[in-house]
C-alpha cells in the first residue's frame, strides 16, 4: 500500500506531494533556511498527509476500483490555502490543503467541549474569540468529479486559464470545468463501434502550458497527435501527428509493445514536446511531425534482454520523464533503481542511483556504469545482474532549481546540486 504511485512539485517548488497504493496523499514542504542550521538547506519534511480515495466497488460490472492514486496535479496558489488534483482509476477529486493556528473560544451556545449548553443558565452575552493554538494542516474535498469514465484513468492536466482540466482514460478524454462536477465534455474519443477493431489506446495527455486550447495525446503505437479544440467541439481530427517511421532492419516481434509511448511531456516554454517509450526518450519540434529532433538512449543494453522482460511483464512498465525548469536538461528512470540524467547542450549524459546504501544526507552521488558482455571493470555493474523488481517510474524536477524527487518503490529520495 505504500509503494508511491505519483510525484509532483508545486509551481514554487515549495511543496511536494506524493500518492501511493493505498489512495494515500504526503505533502512536504521545503524547511525554510535558517541561520542556526545551514547544513540543512532547503530540506522537506512532512507537511500533511491524507486519505485521498478508498477501494470502491462497481456492482454493475462486479469489478473493485482500486484506491491507487495515478496522478496528481497541483493548481497555482492564490490565496493562503492550496489546492491539488488526485485521481484513481475512476475518479477526480479537488482539495483543499489550508493552515488553522487559531481557535474561538467562549462561544454562547456550546461549552469549551462542543456540548450544547442549558439555555436556562445562560444569563450574559459573550463574544466569541480567536484564541492562538498548534499548527494544524486540513485537507478537505472540496470537488469530486466521478461517473464519466469507463476506462483506466491515466493522466489529469490543468488547463492554463486554470477554469478547466482534462482527464483521460484508455479511450476517451474528458473536459471539465472546475466548478461543475455531475458533467464534463467529451473532446477525444477513440473507440471504435466494434470493440474487435480497437488496435490503439491512449496513453497519456497534456495541456499546452500556455496555450488553452491545445493539447496533446500519446497512444500505444507510438504516435503523438496535437489537437486543437478550436478547430471542432470533438477533437477525433488531430491538428498535427508525430510519428518516427520504423526503421524495417529492426523490426522484431517486441517492436510495437516498446514503441508504446508511456508519457508525453511539454517543455515550460511549449515549443517542444518529450515521450518515453520502453528504451528512449524523444524530443519533438512542434513544427516538425516526420522525426523527432533528438534521441536518447535510456537503457539500449536491455535490447538483448526483450524476451524474458515480456516473460516477467517488466517489458509493460510505464517509465516518465520530467524537464528540468530551463527545458535544458531532461530525466527519466530505469531499474535497478537507476536514474539516467540528459544534457541537451552537451548531450552528456548520466546514470544514478536511488539507494539506500548509498544515498546518506549529503553524500555525493557516484555515477554507475552498465557493461554489456566482456570484462567488467570493478566500478561497473553487469548486465545480467540488474534488480528489475527495482525500478523509477516516477520523477519530478523542482520548478527552478536543481533539486529532484525520484520515487523508487515505497522510498522517495530528494537530490539537490551540491553547493560549493
Amino acid at each position: 500500500a505504500d509503494i508511491i504511485s505519483t510525484v509532483e512539485f508545486n509551481h514554487t517548488g515549495e511543496l511536494l506531494a506524493t500518492g501511493d497504493k493505498g489512495g494515500r496523499v504526503v505533502i512536504f514542504q521545503r524547511e525554510q533556511e535558517s541561520k542556526q542550521q545551514p547544513q540543512r538547506r532547503g530540506e522537506y519534511n512532512v507537511y500533511s498527509t491524507f486519505q485521498s480515495h478508498e477501494p470502491e466497488f462497481d456492482y454493475l460490472k462486479s469489478l473493485e476500483i482500486e484506491e491507487k492514486i495515478n496522478k496528481i496535479r497541483w493548481l497555482p496558489q492564490h490565496n493562503a490555502a492550496y489546492f491539488l488534483l488526485s485521481t484513481n482509476d475512476k475518479t477526480v477529486k479537488l482539495w483543499k490543503v489550508s493552515e488553522r493556528d487559531k481557535r474561538p473560544e467562549g462561544y454562547n451556545l456550546k461549552d469549551e467541549d462542543g456540548r450544547l449548553r442549558d439555555p436556562s443558565m445562560i444569563t450574559t452575552l459573550r463574544v466569541p474569540v480567536l484564541r492562538p493554538m498548534d499548527l494544524m494542516v486540513e485537507a478537505t474535498p472540496r470537488r469530486v468529479f466521478a461517473n464519466a469514465h469507463t476506462y483506466h484513468i491515466n493522466s489529469i492536466s490543468v488547463n492554463s486559464d486554470y477554469e478547466t482540466y482534462m482527464s483521460a482514460d484508455d479511450l476517451r478524454i474528458n473536459l471539465w470545468n472546475f466548478e461543475i462536477t455531475n458533467q464534463s465534455f467529451n473532446i477525444v474519443d477513440i473507440k471504435p463501434a466494434n470493440m474487435e477493431e480497437l488496435t490503439e489506446v491512449i496513453t497519456a495527455a497534456e495541456f499546452h502550458p500556455h496555450h488553452c486550447n491545445a493539447f496533446v495525446y500519446s497512444s500505444s503505437k507510438g504516435t503523438i497527435r496535437l489537437c486543437d479544440m478550436r478547430a471542432a467541439a470533438l477533437c477525433d481530427r488531430h491538428a498535427k501527428f508525430f510519428e518516427e517511421p520504423e526503421d524495417p532492419s529492426n523490426r522484431s516481434f517486441f517492436s510495437e509493445i516498446i514503441s508504446s509511448i508511456s508519457d508525453v511531456k511539454f517543455s515550460h516554454s511549449g515549443r517542444y514536446i518529450m515521450t518515453r517509450d520502453y528504451l528512449t526518450v524523444k524530443v519533438w519540434d512542434l513544427n516538425m511531425e516526420n522525426r523527432p529532433m533528438e534521441t536518447y538512449q535510456v537503457h539500449d543494453y536491455l535490447r538483448s534482454k526483450l524476451c524474458s522482460l515480456y516473460e516477467n511483464d517488466c517489458i509493460f512498465d510505464k517509465f516518465e520523464c520530467v524537464w528540468n525548469g530551463s527545458d535544458s536538461v531532461i530525466m527519466t528512470g530505469s531499474y535497478n533503481n537507476f536514474f539516467r540524467m540528459f544534457d541537451r547542450n552537451t548531450k552528456r549524459d548520466v546514470t544514478l542511483e536511488a539507494s539506500r546504501e548509498n544515498s546518506k544526507p549529503r553524500a555525493v552521488l557516484k555515477p554507475r556504469k552498465v557493461c554489456v558482455g566482456g570484462k567488467r571493470r570493478k566500478d561497473e555493474i553487469s548486465v545480467d545482474s540488474l534488480d528489475f523488481s527495482k525500478k523509477i517510474l516516477h520523477t519530478a524536477w523542482h520548478p527552478s532549481e536543481n533539486i529532484i524527487a525520484v520515487a523508487a518503490t515505497n522510498n522517495l529520495y530528494i537530490f539537490q546540486d551540491k553547493v560549493n
